[in-house]
């Protein structure tokens, strides 16, 4: 999806399209969660501290985040996946593979996928089609917003020789300079490098890197890749100070992990809630149950539970954050079957 938090509120809000939108809390200590083509013109990303976005863009404008919305649009477009093939592979609520092997036109189908979101949301995508997930992954970003682009198995290793290092999965700034230092700038200079080298120079990564600058990359789309838990936090400013306050801030971070339990189809007998004071120290607190919870009311109430303990607060409060592990097959616990451990 192009922007999609950004992208959701512009749609339902009509004064907030065309200006610098920014999802996410204002102040010294909020975060951007989401940003809208536009203000991404002035610099402004996602998991920018907000006041560094308010410096770049002064006319941004902060709308506090709706998960449950953002949720109920992502199963809509899930099911309109689903029209085209059962093998789904989620990696957040706007993005997913989808394995079309055999169809007569994988294009065909990412353009029918793409119509059908904006008619039926309102909202675009932008879509990659290639044969393996490097190369599609890479193909999805290459047209946004609003953009298709097929990159066939006899183009799949030029494009991936002159791609610039930092658009590599995995490649964050300090592996960049890194690489920058040993003379690697492109795709095809990291081909040009040897595996003994790349080893010696990257350990366990080296193979990623050795396969993806020869554009190989033979993991299959895996609708039931295996969560190790399920979270979400927030940070405050100012700090949370009153009782109330930090009950009422704990069932927004529910919210928001429950949207991405229910996206993933699990439950979980494990509990655990992490608190940080406004000097920093963090505690954590966790409570696990012999039968998975599967539904939303309990996983809140033992959420809500491990926070009273903490009450009253010696100092303010500046992060919550709650997470469900020993994570099961919700489908299946839920229908009091044998849990499926994850």
């Amino acid at each position: 999806m192009d922007a999609f938090f950004a992208s959701v509120e512009q749609r339902d809000d009509p004064a907030l399209r065309g200006r610098p939108v920014a999802v996410g809390y204002a102040g010294a200590r909020g975060v951007v969660a989401a940003a809208s083509y536009e203000s991404r013109a002035f610099g402004v990303r996602s998991a920018m501290p907000s006041a560094q976005a308010l410096r770049r863009c002064p006319d941004l404008v902060f709308v506090a985040p709706r998960f449950d919305v953002y949720s109920s649009i992502s199963r809509q477009i899930r099911a309109i996946f689903a029209r085209h093939t059962a093998l789904i592979e989620p990696l957040a609520l706007d993005e997913a593979y989808l394995d079309v092997t055999g169809a007569p036109s994988a294009t065909a189908i990412a353009r029918a996928i793409r119509a059908a979101i904006h008619a039926e949301t309102g909202l675009t995508a932008s879509a990659g089609v290639s044969y393996n997930k490097f190369l599609a992954k890479l193909a999805s970003d290459q047209n946004k917003p609003d953009g298709l682009c097929v990159i066939t198995p006899a183009q799949g290793p030029a494009f991936v020789a002159a791609l610039p290092i930092r658009r590599f999965h995995g490649v964050g700034p300090v592996t960049a300079a890194k690489m920058a230092r040993l003379g690697i700038a492109t795709g095809a200079d990291l081909r040009a490098k040897s595996l003994a080298f790349l080893q010696a120079e990257f350990g366990h990564s080296a193979n990623y890197f050795h396969r993806a600058a020869r554009a190989i990359d033979d993991r299959p789309v895996s609708p039931h890749r295996a969560h190790r838990s399920v979270s979400a936090e927030r940070t405050y400013f100012p700090d949370l100070t009153a009782d109330a306050a930090m009950h009422e801030a704990l069932d927004a971070v529910i919210a928001a992990m429950w949207a991405r339990v229910e996206r993933i189809g699990v439950g979980g007998r494990t509990v655990t809630l992490k608190l940080r004071y406004a000097d920093f120290r963090t505690v954590t607190r966790s409570h696990s149950t012999a039968a998975a919870l599967t539904e939303r009311a309990p996983v809140a109430e033992t959420g809500h539970a491990l926070l009273a303990g903490l009450l009253p607060a010696a100092q303010g409060v500046r992060l919550l954050g709650l997470t469900l592990s020993n994570l099961v097959d919700g489908r299946a616990a839920g229908d009091g079957q044998l849990d499926l451990a994850l």
